[in-house]
């Protein structure tokens, strides 16, 4: 097999093209935490699972950025990890 670009954005060692996989638990987490703050609209679990959130996330993106199977995930997780720390900042630019 040929090591062209594009093997190397979309395809895992072994051949195969891997765009999504299923969650892992970090991403599960994550996801189930930023919907409960939607429900919990304010006080201290708010700001609890708020902080189990982002701490998923960003582990859920490091993972993909330096474990990722190939660059298009790799990819993925920077932009996910520039858009989590992006979201700390506040929108006074």
């Amino acid at each position: 097999m040929e090591n062209s670009l594009f093997d190397k954005t979309f395809r895992d060692s072994e051949g195969n093209i891997v765009i999504a996989q299923p969650p892992n638990l970090p991403l599960l987490v994550g996801i189930t935490a930023t919907v409960l703050t939607l429900i919990v609209k304010s006080g201290n679990i708010h700001t609890g699972l708020d902080a189990i959130a982002f701490g998923s996330l960003f582990t859920w993106a490091w993972q993909e950025l330096f474990e990722g199977v190939n660059y298009f995930r790799r990819a993925l997780g920077l932009l996910v990890l520039i858009g989590l720390i992006a979201s700390r900042f506040p929108n006074n630019f």
